[in-house]
């Protein structure tokens, strides 16, 4: 990990830093649009949604963050603005994007050491369904995460199994685009089998989907203490 500086207090210079990047972003798009890159406002997390998961995770006082995506660092300066307003003595947020190089040109990292934000931030540049599972067997402890990554249900299903690990009993999981299908389906599996729970109002505000009028995001508590239900348990979820 990076080393570690302490942030300044909620009212302090840092937050109000991050938080002023957040807003040129919002209005004015990224410094640049790489050549074939993914569009922005396509899979950038909205302004509102940011606040409100900025907002929870300063609720609860989270100090370690995983975060599975970083793209433009939408969502990644929301998650630093938190971590610098909760006032932990070490924060710590790890954000897992193999194509932040390939696909974005290494811009959301650039907006997060422009933030001033690199000293608490580590970038892993594999895929995430890889990472996590040493991050598990490291024993590594988060209080919360967000995901945004991949979209194919499996893929998203190996991310919340070892977050279900990672993510301390109590702590916050987070997702974006709930409303596909894939992401859905995957996170139904945790509520059904392994009592996951949404958080109620967490984002009651949020963007919603065409259809239906879904939110676009989802905030669901881990159970405490972390479950062991037996196979023959099993629960459709479908």
């Amino acid at each position: 990990m990076n080393s570690i500086v302490q942030p300044d207090g909620i009212g302090g210079e840092r937050p109000a830093r991050v938080a002023a990047v957040r807003r040129e972003l919002t209005r004015h798009g990224p410094p640049r649009s790489p050549d074939g890159g993914p569009d922005f406002a396509t899979v950038t997390l909205p302004e509102r949604d940011g606040d409100q998961i900025r907002d929870l995770l300063v609720e609860e006082q989270v100090g370690t963050v995983v975060e599975i995506g970083l793209a433009y660092a939408g969502s990644a300066l929301a998650i630093g603005e938190a971590l610098l307003r909760t006032g932990a003595r070490n924060p710590r947020h790890v954000v897992i994007d193999p194509f932040q190089y390939t696909a974005y040109d290494g811009v959301g990292w650039e907006l997060l050491r422009s933030a001033g934000l690199d000293d608490i931030v580590e970038l892993v540049t594999e895929p995430s369904q890889r990472f996590l599972a040493r991050l598990a067997d490291e024993g590594f402890t988060a209080d919360a995460a967000f995901v945004d990554g991949s979209h194919h249900f499996h893929n998203v299903f190996v991310d919340l199994h070892f977050l279900g690990e990672i993510v301390r009993p109590g702590g916050i999981v987070v997702l974006d685009d709930v409303w596909w299908p894939s992401v859905g389906a995957a996170v139904a599996y945790f509520e059904t089998n392994l009592g996951w729970r949404p958080v109620p109002g967490a984002v009651a505000e949020g963007t919603t989907g065409p259809a239906g009028g879904r939110p676009r995001t989802g905030a669901y508590r881990l159970p405490d203490p972390r479950p062991m239900p037996s196979f023959k348990e099993f629960r459709p979820f479908c």
